[in-house]
């Protein structure tokens, strides 16, 4: 069992690497909010280590610039990371029945866009020490670029900084394309995802919503269809 958690884990690592890199970039951005803001490097570092959410910290960080209440503060992040609640009930159903309450709560840590997407991509049951393995490189890179934007400021150019966060599409592309190879509901669903969160962006109305809740509305829509039009059946289900 040590082995296979070993094992796990390293891989984790290894495709956690792509998603730090992004995370490095993108974080710097947050940092230097976080700096407009007045926050200091160590409180910027560990507000980032805990959240590991860019809506969210930076709906945070500018409630902050504002001087506003906690309870508006908690508020604005809530919103701004609710989709995080469907992705986890989702991941849910990739854990083992018999898995204990720390380690589901440890997971709660790891559902970011990325990890998750390679987290449910995963066959089978899902390892806890795969997310684990990710979250460790991930986390470091996000908090250092965090904690960098803070320092540095705005001494790299920002078309830089852009094309460092390419990295995270890439990844996304990684995860997606070899199953859509081999699943053609997949292939579909991806299509019309693309499509309605395009079309959702420019809707009246919808499009002055957050991302995060244009995000849930289409999980839900689509997922739901999905669910009842092509539902998946479970591995260990009974033969009619």
């Amino acid at each position: 069992m040590r082995t296979q958690n070993s094992k796990a884990f390293q891989l984790g690592i290894r495709h956690g690497i792509p998603i730090m890199l992004g995370y490095l970039a993108v974080s710097f951005a947050l940092g230097i909010s976080a700096r407009n803001a007045g926050l200091n490097a160590l409180q910027a570092g560990v507000a980032s280590l805990t959240n590991m959410a860019s809506a969210g910290e930076y709906a945070g960080f500018q409630v902050i610039r504002e001087r506003s209440g906690l309870a508006e503060a908690a508020l604005m992040t809530l919103i701004a990371n609710a989709r995080y609640l469907l992705m986890s009930c989702a991941l849910s159903q990739k854990l083992a029945e018999d898995l204990r309450a720390p380690h589901r709560l440890l997971l709660g840590m790891t559902v970011t866009d990325e990890m998750f997407a390679l987290s449910v991509a995963q066959p089978g049951k899902l390892n806890p020490w795969y997310p684990y393995g990710m979250f460790t490189v991930s986390a470091t890179g996000w908090t250092l670029g965090t904690v960098l934007g803070v320092i540095v400021g705005n001494a790299l150019p920002q078309r830089l900084v852009s094309a460092l966060s390419v990295s995270l599409f890439g990844m996304f592309l990684a995860a997606i394309v070899p199953k859509a190879k081999t699943d053609r509901t997949v292939l579909v669903l991806i299509a019309v995802s693309m499509a309605l969160s395009g079309l959702a962006s420019v809707l009246p109305g919808i499009g002055g919503w957050s991302s995060g809740m244009r995000v849930i509305l289409l999980t839900v829509l689509i997922a739901g269809t999905a669910a009842v039009i092509r539902p998946v059946r479970e591995e260990n289900a009974d033969e009619p």
